[in-house]
């Protein structure tokens, strides 16, 4: 019973956050508009993002060192109180800080849940609590938007801030229960070696994800500068070899990064084509979404049973989005029917519910106790900055060849083969990250 406890507690958890995200997205130009703040606009989410991008690591390292308790519940209260503030905000500048607390605290959050579920869980349960974790991001995405539409118009988009942190509270309640004799508590013993640095170099990588996003609407300065310092920066907070997708942990991580650059950067854009070249309505645009939404917490699903093998998962899975973004791609020529566009997010929704959580799995099953938080910390790191560069580099490319819907599935396309490439070596040894660089 403690179990079932614990694992509604951490669906719930996932769930919060990953609603938070896409709410306020969608939330956001009422917000700016009704605060007078649309020149800050880019910050709200920018801000967020860096913060995240430091909680990450830090609530990584401090989970191996401390165990995942401390920074689950700080994380947990920071993300709440963010978004009171956020909700209560008299100006931008006030959302903006309440957007920072709240991004730092949710990551902080999303961490520290891959380390209860290390020490918490058998590794043969490992699949099925990551097909719950996947799950519980993709529904958001499905019947969010609807609840979001209806709070802002009946209530305000206050409410939209305000109404999560009671859940949150409700959520924490029964995580509470699931954790009471958990043996999740310490860790190592002693400090925490190079974690000041890290945190350094994690700054510095959110200032170059910062850099490349506002470079990506034409900045091109903005965007090369960016692009330097996440080169110098990234490869302090992934392991060894990931950006030439050595064997292991550094090929899962390269693999996540680009499976899921590679479906963002190009989902991006979709609505986009769907209705200013093919004449879609936003409802329809939108359907075609939803369509890959529903696939992917399908295909999580079937991850979670095992259905196929690892090596079937990533292999079936890469390809599936390779697949998907070429058919979408294809749509954006007046020749082709439009009716493709929907069983092409199909595909590569599936893709990505083959891929996404299988990739969680491996990471803890290649990472010794007492690296499980900074290694699982790595793998959303190079999520987010892969996402973000991703994103950056196909703006930049839709303004730079005027309207290049063309362009941006090429790129997206390229990325999603590369995944391909380097899946099998995403299945190999269980040599701790700090071996795995040397072989």
């Amino acid at each position: 019973m403690t179990r079932k406890a614990l694992t509604a507690g951490l669906v719930a958890m996932v769930s919060l956050v990953a609603f938070e995200y896409m709410a306020v997205a969608i939330a956001m130009p009422v917000v700016a508009k009704e605060l007078g703040g649309l020149e800050l606009y880019g910050l709200a989410f920018s801000g967020a993002m860096a913060a995240a991008v430091v909680g990450t690591v830090l609530g990584g390292r401090w989970s191996d060192v401390r165990g995942p308790r401390a920074p689950l519940w700080i994380g947990a209260a920071g993300f709440g109180a963010g978004l009171m503030v956020a909700g209560l905000a008299p100006s931008m500048e006030v959302l903006i800080a309440g957007r920072f607390l709240q991004g730092f605290g949710g990551a902080l959050v999303s961490v520290a849940l891959y380390v209860v579920v290390a020490r918490v869980y058998p590794e043969r349960l490992h699949p099925k609590i990551f097909s719950l974790f996947a799950t519980a991001w993709v529904v958001p995405s499905m019947v969010g938007p609807a609840i979001v539409g209806v709070v802002t118009e009946t209530l305000g988009w206050r409410w939209v801030f305000l109404l999560v942190p009671i859940l949150t509270v409700v959520a924490g309640l029964v995580l509470l229960r699931g954790l009471a004799g958990q043996p999740v508590s310490g860790g190592q013993s002693g400090p925490a070696p190079g974690l000041a640095g890290k945190i350094a170099w994690a700054a510095v990588t959110a200032v170059g994800a910062g850099l490349m996003q506002y470079g990506s609407g034409g900045r091109l300065p903005l965007l090369i500068a960016g692009l330097v310092v996440l080169a110098v920066a990234l490869p302090k907070l992934i392991p060894a070899g990931t950006l030439r997708a050595a064997r292991g942990l550094p090929a899962v991580v390269g693999l996540r990064g680009l499976a899921t650059g590679a479906f963002f950067a190009a989902e991006v854009i979709v609505p986009l084509m769907l209705v200013k070249e093919r004449d879609l309505s936003t409802w329809a645009a939108g359907l075609a979404l939803t369509g890959g939404a529903l696939t992917w917490s399908f295909a999580s699903w079937l991850q979670g049973r095992e259905i196929f093998s690892r090596t079937t998962n990533l292999r079936l899975g890469s390809a599936m989005i390779a697949l998907g973004v070429l058919l979408m791609g294809a749509v954006t020529f007046t020749a082709v029917p439009v009716a493709l566009a929907y069983p092409s997010w199909i595909v590569a929704g599936f893709g990505m519910g083959l891929v996404y959580p299988t990739l969680s799995v491996l990471t803890l099953e290649l990472s010794t106790p007492g690296e499980q938080g900074e290694n699982s910390s790595a793998l959303q790191v190079g999520e987010s900055v892969f996402s973000v560069v991703s994103v950056a580099v196909t703006g930049a490319l839709f303004t730079a060849v005027g309207s290049g819907y063309w362009a941006v599935f090429a790129a997206t396309l390229a990325m999603a083969l590369a995944g391909l490439a380097i899946a099998p070596r995403a299945i190999g040894s269980k040599l701790p990250v700090k071996d795995m660089a040397a072989a």
